[in-house]
């Protein structure tokens, strides 16, 4: 049986809406966390940790000269860090774009 939407108002057609909206982000979330747990058991199966391959040194990449030391962190979350050079993250352009000063989130 199909539903004749056009025949439904705005309140009736927003419920179902909003309940698809929130349906398909918790999908999101589960895929995400599903995707991640299989990337982590393939990646144990050959003896590594997720960590170890995705680090700057890990998957057989010469060492770095060094790395900086984060200049600035997330008023939000203090374990996001910048350095202040390359591309400022979306946290940081975020923060500026709400008000906040570079100076506000020095370290």
């Amino acid at each position: 049986m199909a539903i004749d939407l056009s025949k439904m108002s705005r309140k009736e057609l927003e419920t179902p809406r909003a309940d698809v909206e929130k349906t398909l982000t918790n999908l999101h979330i589960k895929e995400k966390q599903d995707a991640l747990a299989a990337v982590q058991k393939a990646a144990a199966e050959f003896g590594f940790s997720l960590e170890e391959l995705t680090s700057k040194r890990g998957a057989g990449r010469a060492a770095s000269k060094g790395t900086s030391a984060p200049n600035y962190a997330n008023p939000d979350d203090a374990s996001q860090t910048w350095t202040g050079k390359g591309r400022q993250p979306n946290w940081f352009k975020s923060a500026v774009s709400a008000g906040k000063s570079p100076e506000d989130m020095e370290i």
